[in-house]
């Protein structure tokens, strides 16, 4: 969902930065709002930056997301919780839960466990949503934050979109890759015939990056960790498969299920990242949950 506003700039005594002229003059909304919400302007109908100037006589269009009213509801939900305060929380996310609320999703996901976890805490204002600064698929476990305010989730947004988090996984896939380390760079975009998936492409998409080592090997299978160095949908499960080694248990990806039926095998095992109000990145661990330690322990 979101919302616009149209109009011309009057009784501006000077020209002013447009995110200012929101904030300070309109007062649509606060600065920390103005990122987290993703606000676009036009200025006189050409697109324009935040740092842009407006001035007296100016025509104004601008968009900006809105959460979605009264369709979240807090729902009290056991989480095992890796770190939390009043600003930001990290959970290791067991496997089958969903992150964020979507179509046939609407209870029992991540943000309506954090919704209820921040009414106990107290100090939740009006149209409070739980700030989800990143996902994991439904079926991958493991270290997940999000923030409790606005400022925290534009700070640790950034992190993310200048790709200083350093992530880490584990996999256990299907095969041995061809090297016992290496880089994957390819272009990602969703796959034209099954709307589900997302592929490898050549001539669209976005660039996507994985690094991956092999930790041990069986022959058919292997355990490996992948980092993956952007953050695309399905990015590791679809660089996986494009090496020929796709993650086991993975219900899209993974053709042959005959050496291995059960669920998906990719864990979030840390994150690395600058807390609010902190200089030095801290850093959180996940241990491998029971279905690895099973598999592994056949071996």
């Amino acid at each position: 969902m979101s919302s616009r506003y149209s109009g011309r700039v009057e009784e501006l005594p000077a020209a002013l930065r447009l995110d200012r002229y929101v904030a300070e003059k309109l007062g649509l909304l606060t600065r920390s709002q103005i990122k987290a919400r993703a606000l676009e302007g036009w200025i006189n109908g050409r697109r324009a930056k935040l740092s842009s100037p407006v001035k007296n006589g100016d025509l104004l269009d601008l968009s900006w997301a809105i959460p979605e009213p009264g369709e979240l509801l807090p729902e009290e939900r056991a989480l095992d919780l890796l770190y939390e305060d009043d600003r930001v929380v990290v959970v290791n996310k067991p496997q089958g839960m969903v992150v964020h609320p979507g179509a046939g999703n609407r209870r029992g996901t991540l943000a309506n466990a954090l919704l209820a976890r921040r009414l106990i805490r107290g100090g939740v204002g009006e149209g409070f949503r739980p700030g989800i600064v990143h996902r994991l698929d439904k079926d991958t476990s493991g270290v997940i934050i999000a923030a409790y305010d606005d400022e925290s989730l534009v700070f640790l947004a950034e992190q993310f979109k200048m790709r200083t988090v350093r992530k880490l996984y584990t996999a256990l896939v299907s095969g041995t890759p061809p090297q016992v380390e290496g880089r994957i760079i390819t272009k990602i975009s969703r796959d034209s015939r099954n709307r589900k998936r997302f592929a490898v492409a050549i001539n669209q998409g976005k660039i996507a990056v994985s690094a991956y080592r092999v930790i041990r090997s069986w022959g058919n299978c292997s355990l490996i960790a992948l980092r993956p160095r952007t953050g695309r949908t399905h990015q590791l499960r679809v660089h996986m498969a494009y090496l020929g080694c796709p993650i086991l248990g993975d219900p899209l990806y993974q053709r042959d299920r005959r050496l291995f039926s059960g669920t998906l095998m990719l864990h979030a095992k840390s994150l690395s990242l600058v807390l609010p109000g902190e200089a030095e990145p801290r850093t959180f661990t996940s241990p491998l949950p029971a279905r690895f330690c099973e598999f592994l322990g056949k071996r």
